[in-house]
């Protein structure tokens, strides 16, 4: 059985390489990520490397054989049906269940998190938009998404992941009314300024493009 340590890297390795459409994780990206030195994260590597859960190059990265990525989306798994499960049973918000669920992941059994996923209803996301993993590993079909910075005039959308996830983005987005499955217009975005108007429930909105390109939406409303 990987240690809490292990399962922690391979995560970090996987999530990593997800966000940058496959590219290798460098070792200092890891480091960031887990906040450790980047001397302890080589020696981590190289563990890895030699059990053929990662593959790590000098000065290139690493990504994960397929037995490392097995294993990464298993935690994956747990941890994001863990979010949605003390969302929908406890009433936490969605700024508050990262912290929770990245505490119990290592501990709660695959039986229990099959459970979970059957009580929950075998849910495709998590309270963030993120895509569940099935059992077997594989992720659900995603619908086609597009960052909301980058809708024009007149075009409706719907919130379907938020990107940033830290606890202040995610409380700052709840007191605009952003919330994931959110429906709204755009009603100006112009070139240069910075800044793009959007109307949600009757309400106009001044979202900064910064904000906007953390916010992954569908066409339509």
């Amino acid at each position: 059985m990987a240690s809490l340590t292990v399962e922690n890297y391979l995560k970090t390795i996987y999530q990593i390489i997800s966000e940058q459409e496959g590219r290798a994780a460098t070792t200092g990206q890891v480091a960031s990520a887990l906040g450790v030195a980047p001397g302890t994260v080589t020696s981590m590597l190289k563990t890895l490397d030699a059990a053929q859960l990662a593959a790590h190059r000098p000065y290139e990265g690493v990504v994960l054989l397929p037995a490392g990525e097995a294993l990464a989306l298993r935690v994956v798994r747990r941890h994001r049906l863990l979010e949605l499960f003390l969302i929908r049973t406890l009433g936490m918000s969605w700024d508050e269940v990262h912290d929770e669920a990245e505490h119990m992941e290592h501990a709660v059994s695959d039986l229990l998190v099959e459970r979970i996923d059957a009580f929950l209803g075998r849910p495709d996301v998590d309270p963030h938009g993120d895509p569940i993993p099935r059992t077997d590993g594989q992720l659900r079909e995603e619908p086609p998404t597009r960052s909301l910075a980058d809708c024009g005039e007149g075009e409706g959308f719907t919130l379907a992941r938020v990107l940033d996830q830290s606890p202040e983005f995610l409380r700052y987005l709840t007191d605009m009314g952003l919330t994931l499955g959110a429906s709204g217009t755009v009603a100006a975005n112009p070139h240069g300024v910075g800044l793009m108007m959007i109307h949600i429930e009757e309400r106009s909105l001044a979202v900064s493009l910064e904000t906007a390109a953390s916010l992954a939406v569908t066409a339509g409303s």
